[in-house]
């Protein structure tokens, strides 16, 4: 297949830029994968659609505000020569690969000077220095060490990440809305959106019809921001990325597969990150490590028999997840009639529920 076959036409009106005024407020795609079929609904409906027994499993990454402004250390005024870096993996304590833009501009071993927000006062100054240089952008920082943890000085100096397809700044609200109530494990550069919908109230109606819920972590990284640039699919390679199964999610699903009960998946980096565990065997086991798992039409899945999932970029390793689970046609057909019904899309917009 190749990277083309997932195009479809989205009109930039429905590109959602501000999140709904109620978090559980989105509107809901169910799609019935075994009829072939499709209703209109809202997510709200998502907890009667649960069944007793069925194991909800959610990624508690947290985002981190890893969108940063900096300044050459030979200018003297951060402006115009303003220098966006967005920090995409940490690999060391002060070591951290970024997007640099303009990256042509920032060469090895160049130093650069980060601003605080405007009110923020009384700070230490942050400053890092290039170590290597990548493709498309790719730098890796080291930043100089401070009497504070690099993840608390990020609250004064960084921005949350929105997508590059949000067309404003990022503001106040933000760090609370691109951020899912159950956040605990800092890390991303981008939210696992299908959380988003999630409210305490939602959990509780869940949990109060037999389901269990339990987390993984997976820290989404560069993968999110990088086009693919392979025009077939066999020569797509994702980015690795950090992830965490704990103990007792891996006993619950262990219990929930021998008792075939369902396993329902809240976002896509939940997805992979359960179907490259179960590549290890048949009983998960605890244990955190690094994913690359592409998931493309024809790919068995082993764990995960429904999904809640935000609608996708076009020609995206999302959507092509998605419709490894639903089949291509199904899928592209309910894209359509998510367009046609003027849903929103992306990170901010609405939602899907797939099962089979």
């Amino acid at each position: 297949m190749l990277v083309s076959d997932f195009n479809f036409e989205l009109p930039e009106e429905l590109i959602a830029q501000q999140p709904p005024p109620d978090r559980a407020g989105a509107r809901m795609l169910a799609l019935d994968c075994v009829a072939g079929s499709w209703q209109d609904s809202q997510f709200t409906a998502l907890p009667q659609m649960l069944r007793d027994g069925d194991v909800l499993v959610l990624n508690n990454s947290r985002v981190i505000p890893a969108r940063l402004y900096a300044h050459r250390a030979a200018s003297t005024s951060p402006a115009p020569g303003r220098i966006e870096v967005l920090l995409t993996e940490q690999v060391g304590l002060w070591d951290w690969k970024a997007l640099v833009k303009p990256g042509r501009k920032v060469q090895t071993g160049e130093p650069l000077i980060f601003h605080p927000h405007e009110n923020a006062i009384n700070l230490e100054p942050l400053s890092a220095v290039v170590i290597d240089r990548g493709d498309f952008g790719e730098r890796t920082l080291r930043f100089t060490p401070t009497d504070q943890g690099f993840v608390a000085i990020l609250d004064a100096y960084g921005h949350i990440p929105l997508p590059p397809y949000i067309h404003r700044d990022d503001s106040i609200a933000d760090r609370d809305r691109y951020q899912t109530v159950y956040a605990a494990q800092p890390g991303s550069v981008a939210a696992p959106t299908a959380g988003l919908h999630f409210t305490p109230a939602i959990l509780d109606a869940i949990r109060s019809r037999g389901v269990t819920v339990c987390y993984v972590t997976l820290h989404v990284g560069l993968g999110t921001f990088q086009p693919l640039r392979a025009e077939r699919l066999e020569d797509i390679h994702l980015h690795a990325e950090r992830y965490t199964l704990p103990e007792d999610t891996a006993r619950h699903i262990n219990a929930a597969r021998a008792e075939g009960r369902r396993i329902i998946a809240a976002g896509t980096t939940t997805v992979r990150t359960l179907e490259h565990c179960a590549q290890q065997g048949r009983e998960l086991a605890p244990h955190s490590g690094t994913t690359s798992i592409f998931i493309s039409p024809g790919y068995p899945f082993k764990i995960v028999q429904a999904l809640l999932t935000n609608f996708h970029l076009p020609q995206s390793s999302l959507i092509m997840l998605v419709a490894a689970f639903a089949g291509h046609r199904l899928t592209l057909d309910a894209y359509r009639h998510a367009v046609t019904e003027r849903y929103r899309f992306f990170s901010y917009g609405d939602c899907m529920f797939i099962y089979n």
